[in-house]
């Protein structure tokens, strides 16, 4: 690789999970370091399909993640639990059930340190799980490979930090510690605790700006680290996905329900908090939960073409054959994330061109290319290493 009279070409790279673009517009954040700063339209979904959308540079359609759980009876991992419809349901889709569940996916079947029982366990053998490996380690994306992947192939020694080993304080106390004392080039640093924050706290704004400022001063110290090692280091603080107010709260699973057919036999559903996926396994429950869906005023059913356009049209319906997303603000009563007993003040996961869904991108310098998406984070991330150069060649061919 090229670095010139560099002895050290240093690339920080930070997520911070949740950090919207209408959150950070008013707010002073490193303006003095960062002095580009702008909105990026994220992806439709969560963070599960946003993150490996900006590791990759892909959309959902092209590296396979999207939703955590997608329909795949044929090689589902929880075909061990079909006996449970002979038991009370009561009994196996019980929070106990659904934690002995966890920890067996864990432990034992090798679905990595984040699985969660979200289904109900005598729906679980009609499901796989999307995320078996850790995406912030090379090989974590099944369907592309990633910016980890990339720094391996081209010999850049790097450091990435997750909440999958520590938690946000420690996180940057170790990148602190390595940007110092280890020959790393580039770092990867992932903070999500304030994704948390905003789903509880979104309606008091003085906790927002003093986690902010908490953030900032951290940061700063990175920041000023970096540049002390190498003047030109390349710098930059972005996000996944924005949060919106919750306005309104809707219970399209009690009405669906209420139409009398039967899962898994006529149907299947997912209910996550802003949007419900649908499979049939009969014509006249497809017509009926689809009219059903067709009526409500909270949301709207997603046309292909239009998921075409989002990047997440799966040929195969891994995801569904009948996406239902509610409009920003509302979020579902019920849903197999959550129960009704969790009441949070904000939330994500609403269409992109809702203004609260953008995410943000600052950096110390403008990009060599323009930003739109956050899958054009990727290709930042890349020409801030050398790994590719305004020609776009091969990290190969970069480094003669």
């Amino acid at each position: 690789m090229n670095k010139g009279n560099r002895t050290r070409r240093i690339t920080l790279c930070v997520l911070i999970d949740a950090l919207g673009w209408k959150i950070l517009e008013d707010q002073q954040f490193l303006n003095d370091v960062l002095v580009h700063r702008q909105p990026l339209e994220t992806v439709l979904g969560f963070s599960s399909g946003a993150i490996p959308s900006l590791l990759t540079g892909r959309s959902p359609s092209q590296h396979g993640h999207w939703n955590l759980f997608y329909y795949d009876p044929k090689k589902s991992p929880f075909s061990w639990l079909r006996g449970l419809h002979h038991f009370p349901e009561k009994l196996v889709n019980h929070r106990v059930t659904q934690k002995l569940i966890k920890e067996a996916g864990r432990r034992l079947f090798h679905m990595g340190p984040q699985f969660e029982c979200y289904v109900k366990p005598t729906l679980m053998p009609y499901f796989n799980w999307v995320e078996r490996h850790c995406i912030y380690e090379p090989g974590g994306i099944s369907g592309a490979p990633s910016i980890f992947d990339k720094l391996v192939d081209c010999g850049v020694p790097y450091r990435a930090y997750s909440y999958h080993h520590w938690n946000d304080k420690k996180i940057l106390e170790l990148a602190q510690h390595d940007l110092e004392q280890s020959n790393a080039e580039f770092f990867f640093v992932y903070l999500c605790e304030l994704d948390a924050e905003l789903h509880a706290f979104w309606a008091q704004p003085q906790r927002l700006r003093a986690m902010l400022a908490e953030y900032e001063n951290k940061l700063r110290h990175l920041c000023e680290t970096a540049l002390r090692l190498d003047q030109d280091a390349s710098i930059a603080i972005f996000s996944d996905h924005g949060m919106a107010p919750v306005t309104a709260r809707h219970d399209l699973m009690k009405e669906v329900n209420a139409l009398n057919w039967r899962m898994p036999d006529d149907y299947l559903a997912v209910y996550d908090s802003t949007m419900a996926r649908f499979w049939f396994f009969n014509e006249e429950a497809r017509l009926t939960i689809n009219d059903c869906l067709s009526r409500q005023n909270c949301g709207r059913l997603l046309g292909d073409s239009e998921l075409n356009d989002l990047g997440i049209y799966f040929p195969d319906r891994r995801y569904g054959e009948s996406i239902f997303l509610l409009n920003s603000g509302y979020m579902f009563y019920h849903s197999d994330f959550h129960s009704g007993n969790w009441l949070p003040t904000g939330m994500h996961g609403y269409h992109p061109q809702d203004p609260y869904s953008d995410a943000v991108f600052l950096s110390n310098r403008p990009p060599a290319l323009p930003l739109t998406s956050i899958r054009d984070i990727h290709d930042y991330m890349e020409r801030a290493a050398g790994m590719r150069t305004l020609e776009a060649v091969p990290c190969e061919q970069a480094a003669s």
